[in-house]
């Protein structure tokens, strides 16, 4: 297993009016963030809010190219990002959820306290298949072919790529203390985006080559 320290090369944040960052998702032009009442596209170069949506957002964001979508409670809402219109909800897996990603034309929902990732189908909820963590989950994301997700646990969290198949822990990325990691995004190229939790503030963490 490879394990290394993790490079945090930029902070976005504080925020106006956001007290916490409970999901993060990456549409290509804008990051946007879970902020509890609110979804918010933040501008990745200035660092500034450029839009924010009126849609309950209190844990996971995923962009499957098109719509957002957005965990609220024990519901996952299909999101137009141009209207800020909800266009479809499906239940959230029993026990709730935190992360999730899009990849493979389906959702992948990662749960807290149960340290689980479902394979979720996007049209009617229904769990194709699951893998086991043995730490807290809270954000998932896709990075090409690897399956990474966020851990939070006491004081310390990390980022882990997992076996899709197994759930067997391949890689590590340890944050330093105090640091959460509460959504989780990657931007396709060479940058894993953090929700800060209770800080308010998104970290910008280099992939390992």
């Amino acid at each position: 297993m490879k394990r290394s320290p993790a490079t945090i090369f930029r902070e976005y944040g504080p925020f106006p009016n956001v007290t916490h960052v409970h999901g993060v998702s990456y549409d290509g032009a804008n990051i946007w963030i879970a902020t509890g009442s609110a979804l918010n596209a933040i501008d990745p170069e200035s660092g500034k809010t450029v839009r924010a949506l009126d849609v309950p957002a209190h844990a996971g964001t995923a962009f499957d190219g098109q719509h957002l979508f957005q965990i609220a409670e024990d519901r996952i809402q299909k999101v137009d990002p141009k209207s800020g219109r909800v266009v479809a909800t499906i239940p959230t897996p029993e026990g709730g959820a935190s992360g999730l990603a899009w990849a493979e034309g389906t959702l992948w929902v990662g749960q807290h306290r149960n340290r689980k990732i479902h394979q979720v189908d996007p049209q009617t909820g229904d769990i194709l298949r699951t893998i086991d963590s043995n730490r807290f989950v809270t954000g998932v994301t896709w990075a090409g072919d690897e399956l990474w997700h966020g851990t939070w646990e006491a004081d310390q969290s990390e980022l882990r790529r997992i076996d899709p198949q197994s759930g067997k822990v391949l890689q590590r990325i340890d944050m330093p203390p105090g640091i959460a990691v509460s959504g989780l995004e990657f931007n396709g190229s060479d940058t894993f985006f953090c929700g800060g939790g209770n800080s308010g503030k998104l970290k910008a963490v280099r992939r390992p080559k």
